[in-house]
């Protein structure tokens, strides 16, 4: 039966997904007429009404809410079923889903990723580079079979499979007054522009929090979601951008640029979590991907999350004893 009613369930996705008959239709090469026909069907067998017409297109129902996440559970189990029929003959064939942050992206995941296609040539890998946020909505939704992110928020749904600590830097061009110092304070970047990333990424939420508890008041001049951009527009200039560590890898090989850590007693620090949902039985390809990024993540550790702590407490009693001296 799930066999054959899949393309039936992929229609009705589609349709929770646009929230209208007509641009689900036109996305699934179909008339409107004959997608509203095949919701009316399964409507008949189940007694119950799966959307509601609104004057902008359609809603789920409470019915429909449940069908839908349904279907999410059953597609989830029917990829797991086709990696343990393919896990048979070896691991050959699958896919792998991924939501990751932007800092990930281009270092850490992509070396990981070229290495697991070496041995694994024909699994298919879908990356999504999002904020955590959209990261978390991608994996309750059975959208992405991993994720790895910089301080995702706390949600009883994450099961975590690695964690480990990672500190901010601050990217500058090279020839920068403060590119002289090997590690340095927020507040001696707080003397320059700065050129800060969209406020709906981990790293940004962290650096305002850090920023806030200072006296000095920033003077950010660029905000864009694109690391790439940001680090761009500091060569040449005395922008000063932030960056968590991971993510500045190809940063530090660029010539044009100086990469410093920030001092721990700031307190820029967090986790880099990579998780799965809790509870859920991950296709072999992504399982075995999960496990080669738990072993990559454990052996490049630069704060181990057991330290966390201790960094803490040595930081709230430093900024203390600068408060009483200020």
């Amino acid at each position: 039966m799930a066999l054959r009613n899949m393309r039936v369930w992929r229609y009705l996705e589609e349709v929770a997904r646009t929230g209208s008959v007509r641009q689900a239709a036109e996305k699934l090469h179909l008339t409107p007429s004959a997608l509203l026909r095949r919701i009316q069907d399964v409507e008949s067998d189940l007694g119950a009404a799966l959307f509601e017409r609104t004057s902008s297109g359609v809603l789920l129902t409470a019915a429909g809410e449940i069908f839908i996440a349904w279907i999410k559970n059953q597609n989830a189990d029917l990829r797991r079923v086709y990696s343990q029929i393919e896990a048979l003959a070896g691991l050959r064939r699958g896919e792998i889903r991924i939501a990751c942050s932007q800092a990930v992206a281009r270092d850490l995941l992509l070396t990981e990723m070229k290495a697991f296609r070496a041995q694994h040539p024909l699994v298919k890998m879908t990356v999504n580079v999002c904020d955590h946020a959209n990261a978390m909505r991608l994996m309750l939704a059975y959208e992405a079979d991993l994720i790895l992110v910089f301080r995702p928020s706390h949600a009883a749904e994450l099961q975590p499979l690695m964690s480990i600590g990672q500190g901010m830097v601050a990217v500058m061009a090279k020839d920068h007054p403060l590119a002289s110092k090997p590690k340095l304070r927020v507040r001696d970047c707080l003397m320059y522009d700065l050129a800060l990333p969209d406020p709906s990424y981990s790293g940004r939420e962290l650096i305002d929090q850090v920023l806030a508890r200072g006296s000095m008041q920033p003077n950010p001049v660029i905000e864009s979601n694109s690391f790439d951009l940001l680090a761009d527009m500091v060569k040449g200039s005395e922008i000063i951008s932030f960056q968590v560590d991971v993510g500045a890898g190809h940063w530090r090989k660029d010539p044009e640029l100086a990469v410093r850590a920030i001092d721990e007693v700031d307190g820029a620090y967090g986790p880099l979590v990579l998780g799965q949902l809790k509870g859920r039985t991950l296709p072999l390809p992504a399982a075995r991907f999960g496990e080669q990024l738990a072993r990559r993540l454990d052996a490049m550790r630069s704060l181990p999350m057991d330290e966390c702590a201790a960094k803490a407490e040595r930081t709230a009693h430093v900024r203390d004893t600068e408060e009483e001296a200020e």
